[in-house]
């Protein structure tokens, strides 16, 4: 946190859209069987299963890569990805009390996978590390010599100094010698096979050692012996995800989302599922009688062995949201966007109600119109494309609105005009007629991107923003520029106050600049964040208060008047990229680069 916020009030957190589903094994259930506990960008989260709510882990500066719970669960421990050249860090968290209590640093780049010891005694990812001291206990890495990286690794149930270790081209056996701090590798036998392991099981017993390919059969080890004992069929793309269950069957997950039971004598299918994208965690609860599956589409299932049925219980963006839309005037409707969808959530029973899909098309942007009849959408094709929020049905596509892709869009309280912004720089208003539409005017005056279009309240100005550096303000009577503001700075937000003629702007720069409409000169400068930039901001209907967000990941409140920070939100583990407030100044939502959509209960009153 900047040291201009330290010892400011939270602001209250009413719930996180988000699972990193790409993430190998991310997904795990506690050992109390009360929560769920996943990765979501730098933030490890738990959940409890009986209602979803939320804490957060939060002390990671990049993405979170691995977790792994203890066989007790009192140690949760993460690794996160960071950039060639530099060390990634392991965290060891204390979860009765929900803190840091060590971090581990040896790891090169990333942290592929991590795995305790049943004695908690021992956490191993490329090195072996002593929990009780944090130190290393051997100095050879645990992929040995073989360029082959490890890419998974699983501990044996009864021993603990005995763990496997999987990659590429080599499945390896491992045995500590603490007492000489050395650990010896090896070789599984494969005979003439030649396999890509993506994932390991153990067997309750440490008999056997279960390897999903990705090929998409499964090879059988025996533990003792280290040579191949069976192998099954493709059934699959791949297997990318592997648990067994009390009762010597196994639950396979599949790089196409089929998710199978199988037995685990003759690998042959006795129930199956099939789920949006691969499976990439399976979490078992219990002795596996009910059980989780995370998918790469972000999405959470929930099953129970015996009817073997998908329950969706959690669904989130898989990439970056690059935008976000409160309907105007019931505060109970929002809407968001990324490379792949938009989704249509609920505010006070927060969950997914619609998802409209545009095959290998972005939407860059997207408003409801003030009616909530419509939600009006820029894409990268150069189309706007108009839907209906509750059916998600097609109204209106204007094609080739802009030919360098549609940047940022803005509906009139009226609902009669639409003003898009270009790739290329271009403002175009278009008139909504009951069969269609029509082109009033086009507007060139900036000489980039256009990334943030607000209207005036009225009707007839708006203001764009863009990445040359200019803020234009434009008559939307006459369709001519009325003031223009040229910095060296990247404008990313750009907001009308309500009641004075007066515009707030964020960018690059890391300030929050006001300027006076009328000679477009500026009048107040803010230090927004230390470093990086401020990429959203939102203004209350009152005007009294407006809030940020940037790549520092933290939500911000600010007195307007004041020109102070009332109140700081810590639960993005990414780059926020979007901020809106409802309406009724009662809800605050914020998105970010890691997928996450973030519910905050807004700390000032409407009057206030």
């Amino acid at each position: 946190m900047d040291a201009d916020t330290h010892g400011l009030p939270p602001v209250e957190l009413r719930a996180v859209f988000g699972f990193n589903g790409s993430v190998r094994s991310g997904l795990s259930v506690h050992p109390d069987g009360e929560h769920l506990i996943y990765p979501l960008g730098s933030t490890v989260v738990l959940r409890t299963i009986k209602d979803g709510r939320q804490e957060l882990l939060q002390g990671h500066t990049s993405d979170v890569s691995c977790v792994s719970v203890s066989r007790s669960g009192s140690l949760i421990a993460s690794g996160q990805v960071d950039c060639m050249g530099f060390k990634a860090v392991i965290i060891i968290w204390d979860y009765p009390q929900r803190r840091s209590s060590a971090q581990l640093l040896l790891h090169e780049a990333k942290v592929e996978a991590l795995d305790f010891s049943p004695d908690e005694k021992y956490l191993v990812g490329v090195v072996v590390w002593n929990v009780e001291t944090r130190q290393a206990v051997c100095g050879s890495a645990a992929s040995g010599r073989s360029t082959s990286p490890c890419l998974t690794v699983r501990y044996s149930n009864t021993n603990s100094n005995l763990f496997v270790t999987a990659g590429s081209s080599a499945l390896r056996v491992w045995e500590l010698d603490p007492l000489n701090r050395k650990i010896q590798p090896t070789e599984c036998q494969t005979g003439i096979l030649k396999r890509a392991v993506e994932c390991i099981e153990i067997s309750e017993d440490d008999e056997f050692v279960f390897c999903g390919t990705t090929s998409g059969d499964i090879m059988k080890f025996n533990l003792k012996t280290r040579r191949l004992s069976d192998y099954g069929p493709k059934r699959f793309s791949s297997v990318s995800a592997l648990r067994t269950l009390k009762g010597g069957h196994l639950l396979v997950g599949s790089g196409c989302g089929k998710l199978m039971l199988c037995s685990a004598s003759s690998f042959q299918a006795l129930k199956e599922a099939q789920l949006e994208k691969a499976v990439t965690s399976i979490a078992l609860s219990g002795e596996g009688q009910q059980f989780f599956v995370g998918t790469e589409a972000a999405q959470m299932y929930g099953f129970r062995s015996e009817d073997f049925r998908a329950e969706l219980i959690s669904s989130s963006h898989r990439s970056a949201v690059k935008d976000v839309a409160i309907c105007f005037g019931t505060s109970e409707l929002f809407a968001t966007c990324s490379e792949e969808d938009i989704r249509v959530w609920h505010i006070d029973k927060p969950k997914e109600l619609l998802r409209i899909t545009v095959p290998n098309m972005t939407c860059n942007a997207l408003d409801f119109m003030s009616d909530g009849h419509s939600i009006i959408s820029a894409w990268n094709d150069g189309k706007v494309r108009v839907f209906a929020p509750e059916s998600g049905r097609l109204v209106l596509i204007i094609h080739d609105a802009h030919n360098t892709g549609v940047t940022a869009i803005a509906g009139t309280r009226n609902c009669k005009r639409i003003i898009s912004g270009g790739g290329k720089g271009m403002v175009r208003v278009w008139e909504l007629q009951p069969k269609g539409h029509r082109l009033l005017e086009t507007m060139k005056e900036h000489r980039g991107a256009v990334t943030c279009i607000k209207i005036k309240s009225d009707d007839k100005e708006c203001v764009s923003a863009s990445s040359d550096g200019a803020c234009i303000i434009w008559d939307l009577v006459r369709f001519v520029s009325l003031k223009m503001v040229i910095t060296t700075r990247l404008f990313r937000a750009v907001c009308y106050h309500p009641d004075i003629y007066q515009i707030i702007t964020s960018g690059t720069d890391r300030k929050v600049v006001y300027w006076d409409a009328y000679d477009g000169s500026a009048i107040r400068e803010l230090e927004g964040l230390l470093t990086g930039s401020i990429n959203a901001m939102d203004i209350s209907q009152s005007g009294t208060h407006f809030v940020t967000g940037g790549d520092d990941k933290l939500v911000k409140v600010w007195d307007y008047m004041e020109g102070a920070v009332t109140h700081v939100g810590m639960a993005h583990g990414g780059s926020i990229t979007g901020i809106k407030l409802c309406s009724n100044s009662s809800t605050l939502i914020s998105t970010s680069a890691d997928g996450a959509v973030v519910l905050w209960r807004f700390p000032h009153s409407p009057a206030s």
